[in-house]
């Protein structure tokens, strides 16, 4: 279930509109952001907040610099993208000064959003530091309360559940009435923590207690909250009140317009209404395809935004460096003798960094004969081997005339032709399909002739060799049981993407499992390649070039 993070926007909005700073001064992008905001339109406001940043960079306001630094964070969190979130919300605690009272509210709500953006991540310790650090700087009863709730979530979420009781009993006795949003929330967290702390527990009556506490005061996503606790309880014990609170989830979630809490109900309801399985399940699909893509959008918006934010400071520089350059020309006219000086300086360098050109030349085509007999025997002799390991009746003149063609690339390894011989989608199909076994089931998708029709053969070459790497790399270390690869052709871009659910492997071991040279490739041909390890099981890898 989605978090509280309107709270964090309304009262982070609330604290940072205070007019009465000391360094006040006009900058319309931060009056337009905030304007932006108030409308509920985050990623307008988060542009603006970025160009005020840097007019308030350059004026040295550093207050001003940092409250942007805060509300771009707070968007980045709300938006999904709880790493950025915490980049710009950590750059902000070098500005604010813990000492100034006056600095207190902006320094609560940055630790509110990094002990939100931890939690989202899973980092527990840091998110309760975080939230700890937020209560310090709470400066009244209600930022408090807020600051203690997120504290006692986390520690239920990290299951525990007794530091969590004993913080939602203080929020409950110091609510000074149970018409509010804080009360019902304490309760119904109360009650849950109890229940999964002690199972014979039954959360029931004080859940509805909640429900109808946010009913009276038409809390939507307090009411989305309370289905959700409730259809939890009764999941394994009355599927019947479990599917009517999943259901109402559901209802009230698209009243709210959160994705997040849809996608829940829709999982729940899946689960509990096998009769409507597949209506729910279509949906599900498309709302999470979805969300996904406007995630990545926002995504990849901000980090658009940074990155012009970046060039100007470089082409900003650049000038400064350029003026520099002419006042050192003009002292260098003046003062011959340092010209001479400077021309015998340059000449030596410039033959010692000749020199250093040469041996590096040297040994690039070392590296690259060293990998292409890496790619085209290592490699090749390999998957010979896995379709004699693989076949159940084994053809000894079929594995004679593929160790030949081995044979004959390695004679000219300057050379490949790779996908020249045989219609190139055909190469791939039989190189994937060539890892089936009775442990290995292997799928193709999209790989169409007319995908490679415009790709030179140079660039099929390396293609080839970075789907052979990933499929020696899955079956040497993954242990996986399926293998798909999708082929797609978006625009001017190829996209394949590559999926296992094999053991995976950490980011850290990724250019130690054979990939250091798929990496090198795609960079060659003017490519990416992400890898994906944060998936719940195996590996997957998402590598896009250009047509031309």
């Amino acid at each position: 279930m989605k978090k509280l993070f309107f709270l964090l926007t309304i009262l982070s909005f609330l604290y940072s509109c205070k007019k009465g700073n000391s360094q006040n001064e006009t900058n319309i992008f931060y009056e337009k952001a905030y304007a932006f905001l108030e409308k509920k339109n985050e990623d307008s406001a988060y542009v603006y907040f970025d160009k005020a940043k840097e007019l308030f960079l350059k004026s040295e306001n550093k207050i001003k610099e940092g409250k942007c630094l805060i509300q771009m964070g707070i968007i980045s969190t709300n938006k999904g993208d709880y790493y950025n979130g915490q980049s710009l919300s950590t750059q902000a605690i070098k500005i604010f000064d813990e000492n100034d009272k006056n600095q207190f509210s902006d320094i609560y709500s940055n630790y509110i959003n990094l002990g939100i953006s931890s939690d989202n991540l899973k980092d527990y310790k840091s998110a309760i530091k975080f939230s700890k650090l937020a209560l310090k700087f709470a400066i009244d009863e209600s930022s408090k309360l807020i600051a203690l709730n997120n504290l006692s979530r986390i520690y239920k979420e990290n299951k525990q559940y007794t530091q969590a009781i004993k913080i939602y009993k203080n929020i409950i006795s110091r609510s000074k009435t149970q018409n509010n949003q804080i009360y019902p929330t304490a309760l119904t967290n109360l009650t849950t923590s109890e229940w999964l702390s002690d199972p014979s527990y039954n959360p029931e009556p004080e859940l509805l207690k909640a429900l109808k506490i946010r009913e009276n005061e038409n809390d939507l996503w307090g009411q989305n909250s309370s289905h959700s606790h409730l259809s939890n309880y009764f999941m394994n014990k009355n599927s019947e009140k479990a599917l009517f609170h999943a259901n109402k989830m559901y209802e009230i979630s698209k009243k709210i317009k959160s994705p997040d809490d849809q996608l829940e109900a829709l999982q729940k309801i899946i689960e509990l209404d096998p009769h409507s399985y597949k209506k729910f399940f279509n949906r599900y699909t498309t709302l999470a395809d979805s969300l996904q893509t406007e995630r990545n959008n926002s995504k990849n918006q901000f980090a658009l935004i940074k990155f012009d934010t970046e060039q100007i400071k470089k082409q900003n520089a650049q000038n400064k460096n350029h003026i520099l350059t002419q006042y050192i020309a003009i002292g260098i006219l003046v003062v011959v003798l340092v010209l001479l000086t400077l021309i015998i300086m340059w000449y030596k360098k410039r033959q010692k960094g000749l020199q250093q050109e040469k041996e590096i030349e040297i040994k690039n085509t070392q590296l690259r004969i060293s990998k292409k007999v890496h790619d085209v025997v290592a490699n090749g002799i390999y998957q010979v081997m896995t379709k004699i390991e693989n076949q159940e009746d084994f053809d000894r003149d079929k594995a004679l005339d593929e160790l030949e063609f081995v044979y004959e690339k390695s004679r000219d390894i300057s050379y490949d032709k790779i996908g020249e011989e045989k219609e190139f989608s055909k190469v791939i199909s039989e190189l994937i399909a060539s890892f089936n076994s009775e442990t290995v089931k292997t799928f193709t998708a999209g790989n169409s002739p007319a995908i490679w029709a415009p790709i030179s053969a140079t660039v099929k070459d390396e293609v080839h060799q970075m789907i052979r790497e990933l499929m020696v790399n899955m079956k040497k270390h993954s242990h996986a049981s399926h293998v798909a690869v999708k082929f797609e052709k978006i625009n001017n871009l190829v996209e394949i993407q590559y999926k296992d659910n094999g053991i995976g492997i950490s980011g850290d071991l990724i250019y130690k499992n054979g990939l250091r040279n798929t990496a090198s490739r795609i960079e060659a041909i003017n490519g990416t390649i992400t890898f994906d390890t944060k998936i719940e099981k195996g590996l997957k890898v998402n590598l896009s070039f250009p047509v031309s």
